[in-house]
């Protein structure tokens, strides 16, 4: 493995509220594509997540720790955020951002986080992956909606998540 000045660390930042088996899939994907990847889960509370930051980084540690034993994918680790989003990556000597993109609508939003971000973060590179075709229509906002509203959302998250989502949708 190359010292810590020489790594690949990319971060992949989110709220991931939920996590998605599309998050899942990304993280699986670009693994393969650097030494080391940080999972940041943003604080984001203006997006007013069902889960809290602390129930978020529980559940995308239980993914990344199935990602361990069913892929043997080592290079993953999760931290939360409460900051620019280029300071986090400065902190944590990334010069990567993973983002994934499911339609072309995604890409004009994503497009401008890129020009603030390399205006604030020069040496900070955008990296966009494609969901795969299975995971395209997937969304957490919608998966929220569903498992809310009593439909079976396991085709969209692992058993871990739809459990945890069904316990909120019975408090709520």
């Amino acid at each position: 493995m190359p010292n810590q000045s020489s790594q690949r660390i990319a971060v992949y930042p989110g709220t991931f509220d939920p996590i998605t088996k599309g998050h899942r899939d990304i993280i699986q994907r670009a693994a393969l594509l650097f030494d080391k990847i940080i999972i940041a889960i943003a604080i984001n509370a203006g997006k007013n997540p069902i889960f809290s930051l602390q129930e978020r980084l529980q559940l995308v540690q239980h993914e990344i720790e199935a990602l361990s034993t069913e892929k043997n994918i080592n290079n993953l680790s999760v931290q939360t955020f409460d900051t620019l989003l280029v300071n986090f990556a400065k902190q944590v000597n990334a010069r990567i951002l993973i983002r994934g993109l499911r339609a072309v609508s995604d890409f004009e939003y994503e497009l401008q986080l890129v020009g603030m971000n390399t205006s604030l973060y020069p040496e900070l590179e955008t990296i966009f992956l494609m969901s795969s075709e299975r995971y395209q229509f997937i969304s957490s906002s919608m998966i929220k909606e569903v498992a809310q509203l009593g439909g079976d959302v396991t085709p969209f998250v692992s058993h871990f998540v739809a459990q945890k989502l069904l316990e909120k949708a019975l408090i709520i």
